[in-house]
């Protein structure tokens, strides 16, 4: 092993995510609360939506081709903070990782206070007293640290279990769909959207449509804990990224052609509506329930990752070594508790705010912070086939992805909107003084140490 590569591998550990653990973290943590109004969010753009879903789908399959290409090349590595350390050194692969910390628990926060939306449905006191909805919002996140600090297996079981039940509605629409387009087609043509094809939709759809992406990284972020890593993270990136794409843009089409426009605009409840359409009765409930199994999957998801990333920082050096320690049962326990503290915080500070407005902010923020990790681990890929560090660089076609992955980035990001970039920017920017006091730090350390 080169230098190079000794400095960027992971610290031994247990590897225990095997390839449907991997991949039920890729479509567990895409699929979240938003997906259940994302059909309304949609709605205004008409068929541009589809047009929008597709750039987006092939935006996304070209990331998911870099990552996998990088996965394949170093094994061994500890996902993108290595990758990018190769390619571009120390400084720029934590500010990525820092911007990628930043976006899950500011994430995080926005979707305990959704979920406590949607349980206010079958309990109204959440959401009727003052000061309640903040503390259960709190003890969800909480509850869900604690899970992750019982071992990674244990919180991949809790995944694989979300994930397996939020599919039920997903599944459900899709087939609603096909079985009408079989028994009565002309409900397809009864409520065509009449918005005339315009990129600058399309643009806006595929921001909206990358915001409920997010996740297609996450089988390779926490590398170091995956089984074969050169066969399971690629294959559970392009399995979980084809089968949520697919999802996606089936229930995203169903609802545009069965429901009139401005009716879906409106919607708060899309699923629920369109049931009641075709078959009658009331479904409220039902999808309610579906979206708060959803959301703590998605918090369980989002918390495990983060607790890898700051281990991950702690163990290249950017953040303490001590919170990249692990408990008893393997998990980085300190990592964990500093997330659900940063979480928690700025759930407290954003309270105070309406819950749609503030969960807009955050989530769109999140997304924001999410680019760096994406244009940082496609520029790698280029610069080390560039370079020619990077193995079994024979075939063209992960080049050729990732050089269109910048591309498709760039255009995402054009539509997301200055005030979250700022905001990106600024939370980024907090990254560089702890990562300079860190390193000044560590210098001092050594230096003290050859003295003695």
């Amino acid at each position: 092993m080169s230098a190079a590569a000794e400095e960027v591998a992971p610290a031994t550990g247990p590897r225990v995510l095997g390839f449907w653990m991997s991949t039920a973290l890729v479509v567990g943590n895409i699929i979240g609360v938003g997906i259940f109004t994302m059909p309304a969010a949609l709605a205004p753009y008409g068929l541009n939506a589809i047009v929008g879903w597709l750039v987006n789908v092939v935006g996304c399959l070209l990331l998911a081709l870099s990552f996998a290409a990088l996965a394949r090349a170093f094994p061994r590595d500890d996902g993108p903070a290595s990758y990018i350390t190769r390619a571009f050194g120390k400084g720029p692969a934590f500010i990525v990782m820092w911007c990628y910390w930043v976006s899950i628990w500011v994430a995080n926060a926005g979707i305990a206070i959704g979920l406590v939306g949607y349980a206010g449905f079958f309990v109204p006191a959440l959401t009727g007293t003052a000061g309640l909805p903040v503390m259960t919002a709190m003890a969800i996140i909480w509850l869900l640290v604690v899970i992750c600090l019982l071992g990674t297996r244990t919180a991949a079981w809790v995944q694989m279990l979300t994930t397996l039940l939020k599919l039920v509605p997903q599944f459900a629409v899709i087939l609603l769909g096909a079985w009408l387009l079989a028994t009565n087609p002309a409900l397809f043509s009864a409520h065509v959207p009449p918005n005339p094809l315009s990129w600058r939709e399309v643009s806006s759809v595929s921001s909206l449509a990358l915001f409920a992406m997010l996740g297609i990284e996450c089988a390779m972020v926490p590398a170091a804990r995956v089984r074969d890593p050169e066969r399971n993270i690629p294959r559970a990136t392009l399995v979980g990224t084809l089968l949520t794409a697919s999802i996606y843009i089936g229930i995203s089409v169903v609802p545009i052609f069965l429901i009139p426009q401005q009716e879906l605009a409106a919607s708060t409840a899309p699923y629920a509506d369109l049931f009641a359409r075709i078959l009658g009765g009331r479904y409220g409930a039902a999808i309610a329930a579906f979206v708060i199994v959803s959301a703590l999957g998605v918090l369980n998801g989002w918390t495990l990752l983060a607790g890898e990333v700051v281990q991950c920082m702690g163990r290249h050096g950017g953040l303490p070594a001590g919170l990249s320690r692990e408990n008893l049962r393997g998990a980085p326990a300190r990592a964990l508790v500093l997330t659900g503290v940063l979480t928690s915080i700025a759930l407290l500070l954003n309270y105070t705010d309406s819950v749609a407005k503030v969960f807009t902010l955050l989530t769109v923020v999140a997304t924001a912070a999410t680019l760096p990790l994406y244009f940082g681990s496609a520029l790698a890929l280029i610069a080390l086939r560039r370079r020619g560090e990077l193995p079994r660089a024979r075939s063209w076609v992960p080049g050729l992805a990732a050089l269109a992955a910048v591309a498709y980035c760039a255009w995402a990001s054009i539509g997301i909107g200055r005030e979250p970039l700022l905001w990106m920017l600024v939370l980024g920017g907090a990254g560089i003084p702890i990562y300079l006091w860190s390193q000044f730090t560590q210098r001092r350390e050594a230096a003290l140490g050859s003295e003695a």
